[in-house]
């Protein structure tokens, strides 16, 4: 990331999904200056204190919603006015992370139109860089997640409750491999760009 963003925000699905896909990249944002927010529906115990305690590793503000509507959202939007916003894919494979990506897709227009933020949307990853039709996601934004790598895995261990150590701190790996090869560096995390009512970021990076 060369220029950090005034301020990120994270709308996620699951309590280790701001981490899984993007927790380099938001961690080098927040230790560059960036004000860093996490947007999550609350799941109770162990997974919010987890989530508190993780957000804190990467140097963000978490915010637990117990309902997660477009209105809501749309409504947090006009008060944050963040100038980068990453969510998930709208073909993800879990049917909560598209749920959450409809939801950000309503929440929206009113927003920007309003306020002119968030001025660049990102959608992340997924597992195995695999969208619903089995076919690899397409991330041209590739940003170096070397640097921030062990924030990242520190973050993600947060969350004692999840199968880190099986599942998803290996595909971690996997996936930062896979991208850092792609751009020459060791780790490295990737995002598509999202038009923002039509617009897409001539910015080379988040």
């Amino acid at each position: 990331m060369v220029t950090a963003p005034t301020s990120m925000l994270a709308v996620m699905a699951h309590p280790d999904d701001p981490e899984l896909w993007a927790g380099a990249t938001l961690a080098a944002g927040a230790a560059a200056g960036s004000t860093l927010t996490i947007v999550l529906p609350r799941h109770g115990d162990p997974r919010d204190t987890e989530a508190a305690a993780s957000a804190a590793t990467l140097g963000a503000t978490l915010t637990l919603m117990d309902d997660l509507t477009a209105s809501v959202l749309s409504s947090f939007l006009l008060e944050l006015r963040p100038e980068v916003l990453i969510t998930h894919p709208s073909t993800d494979m879990h049917p909560d992370h598209r749920a959450i990506a409809r939801t950000v897709n309503a929440a929206l227009p009113e927003a920007v139109i309003a306020t002119g933020h968030p001025r660049r949307i990102y959608s992340c990853d997924s597992y195995n860089n695999l969208a619903r039709d089995g076919h690899p996601l397409h991330l041209p934004v590739i940003i170096d997640a070397t640097e921030m790598w062990d924030t990242k895995m520190q973050a993600l261990a947060a969350h004692a409750s999840q199968p880190i150590m099986n599942h998803l701190g290996p595909m971690a790996h996997t996936l930062g491999r896979l991208h850092g090869s792609r751009i020459g560096t060791t780790y490295a995390e990737a995002f598509a760009p999202l038009p923002v009512l039509g617009r897409l970021p001539a910015e080379p990076s988040l």
